[in-house]
Order: C-alpha cells, then sequence, then structure tokens
C-alpha cells in the first residue's frame, strides 16, 4: 500500500501545486458532464428528475417530495439508541447557534455627526436549499448541521435536497432528523440534477435564492455553473484535513486522525503536516497496518486518498508546518501539538481547528456544537465556517435631520461635481427644504 511522503523542501513546484489544488482538478474535469445535467433539468424538470434518480440511484420516484406518512414512518423504523444520539448531538448544535444567533445585532443607528444617523438591519434570507449528501450510507448530522442554522435565522422557505436510496424512499434517519430540526419540505433529489433544480425549480422542487451543503465533484461543478443563477454559498467540496502535530502527539491516535476524513471519498484529502521525523516515519510504516484493518468500501477509500491527495508532509520546524498550513487553508484541521491553545492564534485560515489530543475531527463532525459543513478547496482564506450568518443578509440603515443635510450639503456636492455627476448635486442644491 503506497503512502504518499513528501519532505516539502525537496517537493517540486508541480507537486505542490497538486497538492494545494486537490480535488479542484477533478471539478474541472467533471464540468462536460454536468452542463447538459442541468441543460436537462431546466427544459424538462420533474420528469428529468425522475430519471436521473432512475439512472443513477437505480430509484424509481412515486413522489419526489417526502410525504407526511414518510415522516411518520421514521418514529418506529429507526432504532432508540439512533433517536437518542441524534437528539443529543443536535441539541449540542442548536445551543451553539441560538448563541450566535443571539449575538446578531437588532436594528441599530448611531449618530455620525450631529442630524446624520446611519446603522444597519439584519434579515433572514427569504428561501434557502440545502444539500443532505448520502453516498455509501447516510448522513443524518450534515442535516442537523444545516437545519439548525436556517431554522434559528428565521429562513421562511426551506428546501432539502438529498438522494434517494434505490427503494424511492428519502433516508428514515435524515427525515427523522429534518422533523426534529423543524424542516418538512424535503425532495428525494441528489447529484447535479438536485442543484439545478433548486435553481430553476421544477414542478415540485421550488426555486430558491441560495443554496449550501458539502457534495461531491458534481455537486460542486454544479454550483459552480450556476452561481450567476442561484447563490451556491459556500465552497463545500470533498472533504479534506490537516493533523498539524509535533512530538507531542500521540502517534497511534495520529493515523487514526488521518484516516478520520479520508474514509469520506477517493476525493478526499487528508494530510499528516510534521517537523518531526520520528512521528511522520511512524504514519508511513502503521498507516498500511490501520487501513487494512478497516471494512470495505472505506479500505479501499482510504488507501486510495493515501496514494492519491493525501499523505505525509515532514517540514523543517513547527512555524514550517505552520505556514504550510495557513497556504493550505484546509476544511478541518487538527492541532496537536505543544501550547496548542497558543499555537492556534497562528492559524488564520481553517474552516475549523480542533485543539489538542482529546478533540478529535470526529467531535467536531457531530456533537461539539460548532458546524461541520466547512469551506473546502483552499476557500477558508476567504470564506467562514457555517454559521446563522449564512442564512441571514444585512441591510443599511440611514436617516438626515435639516441640520444633517446642511452640514453634508457642500462636501457631497463638491464630490458629486468632481465625479461628473449633476442630477446627483441637483437633488441637493434644488431640494425644497
Amino acid at each position: 500500500m503506497s503512502i504518499n511522503f513528501y519532505r516539502w523542501d525537496e517537493t517540486d513546484e508541480q507537486t505542490r501545486a497538486r497538492i494545494m489544488k486537490r480535488s479542484g482538478a477533478d471539478i474541472d474535469l467533471v464540468t462536460g458532464i454536468v452542463q447538459p445535467i442541468i441543460n436537462d433539468v431546466k427544459m424538462r424538470g420533474d420528469d428529468a428528475l425522475r430519471d436521473y434518480a432512475r439512472k443513477f440511484e437505480g430509484a424509481e420516484l412515486n413522489d419526489i417530495k417526502a410525504t407526511p406518512e414518510d415522516f411518520d414512518r421514521t418514529e418506529s423504523a429507526l432504532d432508540e439508541d439512533l433517536k437518542a444520539a441524534i437528539k443529543h448531538c443536535a441539541g449540542n448544535v442548536r445551543k451553539f447557534h441560538e448563541e450566535q444567533m443571539r449575538r446578531v445585532e437588532k436594528p441599530w443607528m448611531v449618530e455620525i455627526e450631529p442630524g446624520v444617523f446611519a446603522g444597519e438591519q439584519v434579515n433572514p434570507i427569504e428561501s434557502v436549499g440545502l444539500y443532505v449528501p448520502r453516498g455509501k450510507g447516510a448522513f443524518p448530522s450534515a442535516m442537523y448541521m444545516l437545519a439548525i442554522p436556517a431554522v434559528i435565522a428565521g429562513v421562511k422557505n426551506i428546501a432539502v435536497v438529498t438522494p434517494p436510496t434505490p427503494e424511492g424512499s428519502a433516508d428514515d434517519a435524515s427525515l427523522y432528523t429534518a422533523k426534529i430540526c423543524g424542516v418538512e419540505n424535503v425532495y428525494k433529489v441528489g447529484g447535479a440534477q438536485a442543484i439545478a433544480a433548486l435553481a430553476y425549480g421544477t414542478q415540485t422542487v421550488p426555486k430558491v435564492r441560495k443554496v449550501l451543503g458539502p457534495g461531491s465533484t458534481y455537486v460542486a461543478a454544479a454550483k459552480r455553473i450556476l452561481s450567476d443563477v442561484i447563490d451556491p454559498g459556500m465552497p463545500a467540496g470533498p472533504s479534506e484535513s490537516i493533523i498539524l502535530a509535533d512530538e507531542h502527539a500521540d502517534p497511534h491516535n495520529t493515523c487514526l486522525d488521518i484516516l478520520n476524513e479520508a474514509e469520506h471519498g477517493e476525493d478526499s484529502a487528508a494530510l499528516l503536516i510534521t517537523h518531526d521525523e520520528k512521528l511522520a516515519q511512524y504514519a508511513q510504516e502503521n498507516l498500511p497496518k490501520i487501513i487494512a484493518q478497516l471494512p470495505e468500501p472505506h479500505r479501499s477509500i482510504c488507501a486510495k486518498v493515501m496514494a492519491n491527495y493525501g499523505g505525509i508532509i515532514l517540514t523543517k520546524t513547527l512555524q514550517d508546518s505552520i505556514t504550510l498550513a495557513n497556504e493550505y487553508a484546509a476544511e478541518h484541521l487538527h492541532l496537536k501539538v505543544k501550547d496548542a491553545e497558543k499555537i492556534a492564534a497562528q492559524i488564520h485560515h481553517a474552516g475549523e481547528v480542533l485543539i489538542g489530543e482529546h478533540t478529535p475531527s470526529t467531535l467536531g463532525n457531530y456533537g461539539i456544537g460548532v458546524n461541520h459543513v466547512l469551506p473546502t478547496g483552499g476557500w477558508a482564506h476567504t470564506y467562514s465556517c457555517t454559521s446563522v450568518w449564512d442564512f441571514l443578509k444585512r441591510t443599511s440603515l440611514a436617516k438626515v435631520t435639516p441640520e444633517g443635510l446642511g452640514a453634508l450639503e457642500k462636501s457631497v456636492t463638491t464630490l458629486t461635481d468632481y465625479e461628473g455627476f449633476p442630477a446627483h448635486g441637483d437633488v441637493l442644491r434644488k431640494r425644497n427644504l
């Protein structure tokens, strides 16, 4: 089994660029496949969605939208322990996002100068689509990570899209989770066709203003193509992670941590970045053994990741590791170094920073309370973790009294004249007061 091993100061620029680009290259390759699907959904609506469900999931869809009976079935279909686990973890996520919402300012204005007031008000986005993936398994955690902040933010129209099972139904656990989150509109459609349906609307799936949620390279490509039709939200493509470690990290735990995000799919990226050669060599020697103990298909997936976009990067110093991590801007960054909380302040570009040996990515993925829908592909340089703010927008407020109008007139008309806007100036100079 091949485990990529890079001595970073000896790695050529072409290899460095491939590591940094990760699955972005795959997204570029599939745009030609995705564009005809988008065009088809735009033209044929529900009929196209049914055809693609049959083609990609082997599912016959009687109802594209989940029915009340579908939701009711989940109560008896699911194990009590699973329902309790969903409620526990979703409850923590709810508490965290409710605290975010409490920090959202109510409408406010401040007096800039006598008679001149400026401020903001915050409103929810009117309609949002949530993409909840379903690969080899199902992901009710993605449902509550997306639905809870949307509901707390006050979005009126929430449409969830999620790939159907081969039986033509939505995953029971995801439906159950949607119900406890307060979301009723769930549509059994996935892939690029789901993003197209949300962008254009079909006979059943409503058109929305924005879409959020992680997905495959095909979903990411559809968001990119449709970015002039719908707000594609934060780029959330194939999973990626960095374990940034030094000699204080537990070597065995570190191998387990590396594979946490690797098992999401063959297009995932999972990197150990360390300046400790002993740790790097331990990981290279022991990862194949740990991967071999995984069941299929996860064994093959992790092996492919570690030979593709994943691997071990050996740097010269801790500062070199920090610099590289900031350049990469990973979706998940697990910091396993001495004085981790102090070092965390130097991580400026990451979707999330998990601090210390006892904070593995698994906990962040499910139940700490922080959101696991995070920017990928290096977009953590400019995008933030998912929060209530992804479902809100700010509107400027302004008010000027006669006193303020008089105070501003000369300065503003001087600028309107300089910039060549006479009507702008006349609004002030010729105004009836």
